[in-house]
């Protein structure tokens, strides 16, 4: 049975600014030896050092010459013939008009107009690098600088691009990183909107196993040295770092700092997924990012790439196509969605990714980088900390609510933690065994009986690479009302009830044991490759959970 390590509690002083917090919490961490910010230029991994990490495909798609000449053609002086685009006076649209709310809590209530054409709009609608609009990208580096001090220049060597959020960029990681056969490091319970991606490219999947307070080092490192010498070594982890989905844990420092130094121990990259960073309500400082950690401690710099999300922050795009009634004119652009993200991380590998990019979507789209770039222009980047710190405050009240509704409802009837980020709940229903599992199944109980009591979460099942059972079970508390999250669990509490007395064992009603999150006990890290069974979880759990919300009014902590 894996062990887990407790994280000990450091003391911070509370009089230390955010960045003094850190260098703080690093300096007295248990887990380091040292701490220092790096010198400029100091143990920055060599372009070369990537060509062990890309793809045959990445190597053999050869950059567009279309990028370069448009570039060339916006040159003062310049009488470009290069270009096939279409004459720009022959567009329809002059101008665009947005309503926005104040990015301050004290008024959000009020809006402002935002009105642009001329340039911007002319780029947004004619096309522009594979990157992205050249002011969002550079807006973009600014805020990099500002959340995880990592400046764009000659002396950081790493690159930035925006992609259609960042399953879209994911794909195209993936994509540039792996071989068949290849292997990688999946932290489970894992976000399933990656599997597919591992089994279209059929690589090895090791499973990783983590708890409340992220991955579990000593699963990690056991892994690591104990590889199979046949099984190619492992080209990255992928975690999720804050807020993650399912699990709602966020990493601690002390976990970040050791998956850092073995990464750099045994020459694996660590793709930092995280659509909840601005989403954290814990304790204070926040964890450092691991882009940012990578600078600031010793030992080789680039192994780190990061992938930041608009999706939850701003709109994430995920609406049906046909709407009744009809979306208003101020909802339009949030029902068309701005779906966002952007990648931060070695430049061989971003350069390879726009590679992928400018032989298939060939750019983001212009109109949604536009409307993006302007709104956060016009609020600033103190602005934008205002709007965050609103959103962090919305989840960490509806958080509270949820759990306090499950503390009356499922006490005695499950287990769980509390997140300090994100949306989501996992949590253990205390259910009779069931084939498969000593624990119980979950996913019966939610997916048929839970559905005939107008109730849905998601099962387990659906958020381990071989769709394996699981008591477990993830709600999200982000687009239930909140008048309704009683109901919502006491629906769910007398199914677990009925579950139970089926199945012989009698309902408690006691205190609920708080317990970390961590996946089924005694699971070890395994290898795995096609399982039809997590492909069926996947494909029809989440496509019906949306459905059913959407068009029976269901009492629904799904997300």
């Amino acid at each position: 049975m894996s062990s887990n390590i407790s994280a000990p509690k450091l003391a911070i002083p509370a009089s230390l600014d955010r960045d003094e917090q850190i260098v703080e919490a690093v300096s007295a961490s248990p887990m380091r030896k040292e701490y220092r910010t790096q010198k400029p230029n100091d143990n920055i991994l060599p372009s070369a050092y990537y060509d062990r990490y890309l793809s045959a495909t990445a190597k053999q798609c050869l950059p567009s010459p279309f990028p370069k000449a448009l570039s060339l053609s916006r040159t003062p002086g310049m009488l470009s013939m290069s270009s096939g685009l279409p004459a720009p006076e022959t567009f329809p649209f002059r101008g665009l008009s947005v309503t926005v709310s104040r990015p301050d809590t004290a008024n959000r209530h009020e809006s402002s107009q935002l009105e642009f054409g001329g340039d911007l709009l002319e780029e947004a609608l004619q096309g522009s690098n594979t990157g992205g609009l050249p002011k969002f990208v550079d807006w973009l580096y600014g805020l990099q600088e500002r959340y995880h001090r990592r400046r764009h220049d000659a002396e950081e060597e790493w690159s930035l691009s925006v992609g259609c959020g960042v399953q879209d960029l994911l794909s195209k990681a993936f994509t540039c990183l792996l071989n068949e056969g290849d292997s990688v490091l999946v932290e489970v319970p894992v976000y399933p909107g990656v599997i597919p991606n591992f089994r279209l490219l059929q690589c090895h999947i090791a499973e990783v196993t983590t708890d409340a307070e992220g991955v579990v080092i000593e699963d990690l490192e056991r892994v690591l040295r104990t590889w199979p010498k046949h099984i190619s070594m492992p080209k990255f982890l992928y975690t999720v770092p804050y807020g993650c989905n399912p699990t709602g844990a966020s990493a601690t420092l002390e976990r970040r700092l050791r998956v850092l130094e073995l990464a750099r121990e045994f020459n694996f990259l660590i793709l930092e997924d995280d659509p909840y960073f601005y989403l954290y309500y814990g304790g204070s400082p926040r964890p450092p990012s691991y882009f940012q950690l990578e600078k600031e401690t010793p030992g080789s710099v680039g192994h780190v790439m990061r992938f930041d999300s608009f999706s939850k922050i701003l709109s994430s795009g995920e609406y049906e196509s046909h709407f009744n009634p009809p979306p208003t004119r101020d909802a339009l652009i949030a029902v068309l969605g701005l779906r966002l993200g952007f990648v931060s991380g070695p430049t061989p590998i971003v350069a390879a990714m726009n590679r992928i990019t400018s032989s298939s979507t060939v750019q983001p789209p212009g109109l949604t980088q536009a409307v993006t770039y302007a709104l956060l222009n016009h609020w600033g980047y103190d602005g934008f900390q205002q709007h965050v710190d609103h959103i962090a405050s919305v989840y960490s009240r509806k958080r509270d609510l949820f759990i306090s509704a499950m503390q009356r409802h499922l006490t005695g009837l499950a287990e769980w933690s509390i997140p300090e980020a994100g949306m989501f709940v996992w949590f253990k229903l205390l259910l009779p065994p069931a084939r498969g599992s000593d624990e119980g199944d979950s996913e019966d109980l939610i997916v048929r009986r839970a559905l005939k009591e107008n109730v849905l979460a998601l099962p387990g099942t659906s958020f381990f690479t071989n769709g394996r059972a699981s008591a477990y079970v993830r709600a999200s508390f982000s687009v239930l009302p909140e008048e309704h999250f009683d109901e919502a669990m006491r629906r769910l509490a007398a199914v677990v009830r009925e579950v139970r007395l089926e199945g012989g064992k009698s309902i408690g009603y006691g205190s609920t044991r708080r317990v970390t999150s961590r996946n089924e006990p005694g699971q070890h890290l395994r290898l795995t490759h096609h399982s039809l069974f997590g492909l069926f979880s996947l494909i029809i759990c989440f496509p019906l959970a949306y459905i059913m919300t959407s068009h029976y009014n269901l009492v629904s902590p799904l997300g």
